[in-house]
């Protein structure tokens, strides 16, 4: 039964079949064959894994981000990135991953994140010199460290099956998404150096001004759903629902970049994207239960405690695991099929659950970008209007950084929870 569900999914993601149903075909084939369970398991199982009210945060957070690169948000927050450290050597790229770690603070959708600050920043990047594969690997590697940057849906999902709580998760994310943030900005300057770069004009303190006045509005919304998470005024779902009345009363009424007309395909567009999500949940759900009643996730855990050393060297195999299948699976499904599996041997080696969700959402976050099939890095160079080819050799430097951070992540757990301890969540 596992067997011919490998075998299906191979095959399926070989003839270049969506994900979804690549996975959903697989569990279908493997229980039909089988004989043994009723198919309306695969109801039950997508139904179950739809319902709960910390994912209804999900589609609320996607259309907070649709509204908010569509009413000028994200061009306000690079104008401010830029101030702040668009005077350095290698700034105009630097401000790409200040930017994107301002955004992704704000969206909590990977896709919006980079839709916008790959839309805005790209051009600017290409006329000052940098080559289109350059531009690209540069908003994909920002966009993989925004993943770590609540809010994140892949933590809200995270905190849905592990039954940890998501504003712990959000707040987990900060400084290890700051570690990586550096290690990016170390190998851009690096490069810059390397190529002979003149620094640009140094930011006057009434540029940085004007530049912060123009980006508080946007500044005010993250202001506004972490004092809420954190000082227990709001869950995460009701931050999300406030996120989306903020955006629209600012793209609609202050900066005015939304027209009325503009909203029922904002609303299309932002449905359609939470569909997907929703049922690459659900068809996933239906082949981790059929692990389950195959006994499989016991096999694998004898298998990695029998093979490991230790928590570091059960964290690395993880990390690099979630990596290999965040590039194939898209993240979602690798979470939502691995993660209970991994959960007894989280326990058994007495591992932070905070910390170790932590290190899946950053390799998950690399693998969307891993050259040359993570379907991030495709929709960086769908914006560049290049070939995925012409992006692999300048991105591979870009992701042994972010590796290199997410390294130090698992060698030092205290920086994920220093801060959850700290607001003691």
């Amino acid at each position: 039964m596992i067997g011919l569900m490998a075998v299906t999914f191979a095959s399926l993601l070989i003839l270049a079949v969506p994900v979804a149903y690549t996975i959903g075909l697989a569990g279908v084939v493997a229980l039909v064959w089988s004989g043994d369970y009723p198919l309306t398991i695969i109801v039950q199982q997508i139904f179950l894994a739809a319902d709960s009210f910390v994912l209804l945060a999900i589609p609320l957070f996607i259309l907070a981000g649709a509204l908010m690169e569509t009413g000028g948000i994200a061009v306000r927050l690079v104008r401010f990135a830029q101030a702040l450290v668009g005077w350095i050597r290698g700034g105009l790229a630097m401000a790409v991953v200040v930017a994107e770690y301002i955004f992704s603070g704000i969206s909590g959708s990977t896709i919006a994140d980079v839709s916008a600050i790959g839309a805005t920043m790209i051009p600017p990047l290409t006329r000052a010199g940098y080559k289109p594969e350059q531009a690209v690997s540069v908003v994909a590697a920002a966009s993989a460290m925004g993943i770590l940057v609540p809010p994140c849906i892949l933590m809200i999902v995270i905190g849905s099956i592990a039954n940890v709580s998501v504003a712990a998760l959000f707040v987990g994310g900060f400084i290890p998404a700051f570690v990586l943030a550096i290690a990016i900005i170390a190998y851009i300057y690096l490069q810059a150096r390397r190529e002979g770069m003149a620094p640009p004009p140094r930011t006057t303190l009434s540029e940085l001004g004007r530049a912060f006045v123009g980006a508080l509005i946007p500044l005010g919304l993250p202001t506004i759903i972490f004092g809420g998470i954190l000082g227990g005024v709001m869950t995460p779902t009701e931050a999300a629902a406030v996120a989306v009345f903020y955006a629209a009363i600012v793209g609609l009424f202050v900066y005015r970049e939304i027209r009325w007309s503009q909203l029922p395909a904002i609303l299309v567009q932002s449905a359609v994207v939470t569909a997907n999500v929703c049922f690459l949940l659900g068809t996933a759900a239906v082949v981790a239960w059929i692990l389950a009643v195959q006994q499989i996730p016991a096999l694998l855990l004898q298998t990695m405690t029998s093979m490991s050393t230790g928590p570091t060297f059960f964290l690395v195999f993880t990390a690099l695991l979630f990596i290999l299948l965040g590039a194939v699976l898209e993240g979602l499904p690798a979470v939502v099929i691995l993660l209970p599996t991994f959960l007894p041997a989280v326990k058994q080696f007495n591992i932070d659950l905070i910390h170790y969700s932590i290190v899946v959402v950053a390799a998950t976050g690399i693998g969307l970008f891993l050259p040359p099939i993570g379907v991030g890095l495709f929709i960086s160079c769908g914006i560049a209007n290049i070939s995925v080819d012409r992006a692999v050799r300048p991105m591979l430097p870009y992701v042994a950084f972010l590796c290199l951070g997410l390294l130090l992540v698992i060698l030092f757990p205290w920086l994920t929870l220093i801060l959850p301890r700290l607001f003691r969540l």
